[in-house]
């Protein structure tokens, strides 16, 4: 098992795939303007109280007013609000909180109303992304994630991660961490902090405690809505979380993001700084590596199997629906009970990656093939939870109901990647009726002429569909090298599985629109 991570950036967005063996498993795209992302901490103000939901909504500077409800606040809200108010109005000299009193814990079933009131500022972090109509869901107990451990201030509790069994290993990492750690902070140790040497979780605990640190020199004297810590972007997170042994490469086409992600690479595993690469290729790195076609493949209403079952996903605002069918697949077994496995197991696996890879969230209803025999159902679900194992997100699998259907929620933190597949006919728009379409040749070489005539670049290439990228070098005496005969510029021609058959782009040396 071997896991790559592709970085696309463009002036737009910077789109990260993780993948596995090979296999698209995840799918990341963060806007460069992109504001509002899970960990990020803010100062806000609260701009209404809500007794009825026991909440409040706040200011953070999002169109619509974020979520906090009195669970969310945090057991030592009123040591984290003194600090707060304290350190904006300078009355906070360091960020150590040694000399910190911890106040009293809150009550787990009190009322929101009185902790906070209208106007009053309030740090917050970030737990769930906008979604839809909704803004950011909020949380006042601040933590900072790092590669090993997470930094909880106010508290003197260190907790282990429950994947660590050892018990003589989860005993060498709470005492070497209650030996390193900052008074009257309280520590996470994460999974990956297995068999480290102290070096290494004393240079992260160093790390959070300069980003708290951070925080509070932008507390002080603070205006509302101010970013006061921001997550790493996307791909660096998932370097953070995801980067073990089995990490076999980086491929990265920027090379600002690539000199970045080099250094970080450096800095937690100097191991494995080789295996960040610079992409120069003259096609894009998707299309380079088969994503695009991936994607086109995952992200539709059906997705085939290999078997030749297929899946049918339907989205309400409810709930997510999954229905598997057989198809055209094969039986390679007499018992029919058999056959309905075999397709129920191969399409367990496939919806746990595309659950990871669409980030699909909420409730997921799932219609399997019916099965008759108890035994197995049981070893369906079995599978299926093994399956979503590798999933981060905290999700919850139950027995099949009566009608066969299987439920599952998971959690849901950002928008659902919502990608469409199907292509608008770029002639009809979408009326059912095109030109012909040999006469797309003939708009190439319209927009062609234009821009040689405006002499605007040099070198100049041209993105189309595969098909049309065949017939345009199709021979000695290509429509290629007419082209070139007749324009003295030779024309670089590009397959883009990702354009329609009738789409066609021209762009410069740079990759810049025409």
């Amino acid at each position: 098992m071997s896991y790559e991570l592709v970085i696309n950036s463009t002036s737009s967005e910077v789109s990260t795939a993780l993948l596995n063996d090979n296999k698209l498993i995840e799918l990341h795209k963060q806007g460069l303007d992109d504001k509002f992302n899970v960990g990020d901490v803010y100062l806000g103000r609260v701009k209404k109280i809500v007794p009825s939901l026991n909440a409040a909504f706040v200011d953070v500077g999002y169109e619509k007013d974020a979520f906090l409800h009195y669970l969310d606040l945090g057991p030592q809200y009123k040591s984290m609000n003194k600090y707060v108010q304290d350190s904006i109005k300078g009355k906070q000299s360091t960020h150590k909180l040694g000399y910190n009193k911890i106040e009293p814990d809150i009550l787990k079933d009190g009322k929101i109303k009185e902790h906070l009131s209208s106007n009053q500022l309030i740090a917050v972090q970030v737990t769930k992304e906008p979604i839809s109509s909704k803004g950011p869901r909020l949380s006042a107990e601040v933590t900072i994630p790092g590669r090993y451990l997470v930094l909880v201030p106010f508290s003197e509790k260190i907790s282990v991660s429950q994947k660590i069994k050892d018990s003589n290993e989860r005993d060498r990492l709470k005492r070497l961490i209650n030996s390193i750690r900052p008074r009257k902070f309280g520590v996470i140790i994460r999974t990956v902090a297995q068999n480290k040497k102290v070096a290494e979780l004393d240079q992260d605990l160093r790390d959070l405690e300069q980003k708290w640190a951070k925080m509070f020199s932008e507390l002080k004297n603070a205006s509302p809505r101010k970013k006061l810590l921001g997550e790493m972007n996307r791909a660096t997170t998932v370097l953070r979380d995801e980067l073990n042994k089995e990490f076999t490469s980086i491929h990265v086409n920027d090379e600002s993001l690539f000199n970045e992600l080099k250094d970080y690479v450096k800095t937690i595993a100097p191991d494995k700084e080789d295996i960040v690469r610079l992409y120069q290729g003259k096609v894009t790195i998707f299309e380079n590596r088969g994503i695009n076609k991936q994607i086109k493949a995952a992200f539709g209403r059906k997705v085939n199997l290999k078997s030749g079952a297929y899946l049918i996903i339907d989205h309400t605002e409810a709930m997510h629906v999954i229905d598997v069918n057989s198809g055209n697949r094969k039986a390679t077994n007499a018992d029919q009970e058999l056959n309905a496995l075999d397709t129920n197991l191969e399409a367990a696996e496939e919806i746990a990656r595309l659950l990871r890879l669409r980030d699909m969230g909420g409730i997921v209803a799932v219609d399997f093939i019916d099965m008759y025999e108890r035994t197995n159902n049981k070893k369906l679900i079995e599978n299926f939870r093994q399956f979503m194992k590798e999933d981060k997100a905290k999700h919850n699998i139950q027995q099949p109901s009566r009608f066969g259907v299987v439920e599952l929620t998971r959690q849901r933190v950002r928008p659902e990647t919502d990608i469409k597949t199907t292509e608008k006919c770029p002639s009809c728009l979408g009326k059912g009726e095109v030109q012909a379409s040999i006469l797309v040749i003939d708009e190439i070489e319209h927009m062609l002429e234009s821009i040689v005539e405006q002499n605007l670049r040099k070198n100049i290439h041209l993105d189309v569909h595969p098909f049309v990228e065949a017939f345009l070098k199709k021979g000695i005496k290509s429509i290629q090298r007419k082209w070139f005969l007749k324009y003295k510029k030779w024309i670089t021609i590009r397959s883009m599985t990702s354009l329609g058959i009738l789409q066609f782009q021209f762009l410069d040396q740079d990759d810049n629109l025409l």
